[in-house]
């Protein structure tokens, strides 16, 4: 069996307004002024409180539980609302279902989402039944970290060399890494194509269309993995 892992954020789902405004949010909260959008959205990946505390730095630590609250009493409001509707980036959908037409691959998340984020992602765009195995910050450390993976792999059964984890931030890839897996960047979400590199992506692309092609450059379908 191969474990093909996607990231939400930046990955599935253009959810950069949504993410900006519920970081708004905290900095308000606490009366801080809000970064430029480009060095918010560089932490997205990372777990809640992880993203706030390297956005604000250690001298203001304090801080991070009030922002983190302010952000997910944010989300929780909007979503009930039927506000945060992220899109799924173009091509999600196809790459979804040519994967999982395949009866030797399964389908995972890895996210610094919580699972009601994930379970919100799920419902919103019909991907129920999509994805067995779901990995969250509410049960794990924050990317970097190795654990979600891993996890992921002792619930599937897979061996690291027949799982790839696809991703848009260094993040990701070096989490991949971490665990033996394969690391897939992706150049449309958070990280550039050099800073993937950086984290040790095997293979980036700039399309869905190419996923396919390069997972199977990796994981040799039907054959030996690389």
């Amino acid at each position: 069996m191969y474990l093909v892992i996607f990231d939400c954020d930046g990955t599935l789902i253009d959810s950069q307004d949504t993410i900006l405004h519920g970081l708004s949010v905290g900095y308000e909260a606490v009366g801080l002024p809000m970064p430029d959008r480009r060095t918010a959205l560089s932490i997205v990946g990372l777990s809640l409180e992880t993203a706030f505390l390297q956005l604000v730095g250690a001298e203001n630590a304090h801080l991070v539980p009030e922002m983190a609250k302010a952000y997910r009493t944010s989300k929780i409001s909007r979503r009930k609302l039927g506000l945060d509707l992220d899109p799924l980036y173009p091509g999600t959908r196809d790459v979804l279902d040519r994967l999982g037409a395949r009866d030797d691959i399964l389908l995972g998340v890895a996210t610094g989402k919580a699972r009601r984020g994930v379970d919100h992602m799920v419902e919103v765009h019909d991907l129920d039944g999509r994805f067995v195995t779901v990995q969250t910050a509410d049960t794990s450390p924050s990317k970097p970290h190795p654990d979600m993976v891993l996890r992921a792999m002792s619930e599937t059964g897979a061996e690291p060399l027949r799982t790839a984890m696809i991703g848009d931030t260094s993040f990701d890839m070096e989490m991949a890494r971490a665990a033996g897996a394969h690391a897939v960047g992706v150049t449309w979400g958070y990280h550039d194509r050099d800073r993937l590199a950086a984290g040790g992506a095997h293979v980036v692309i700039d399309h869905f269309d190419e996923l396919y092609d390069a997972l199977d450059a990796r994981l040799a379908f039907d054959g030996e993995p690389a």
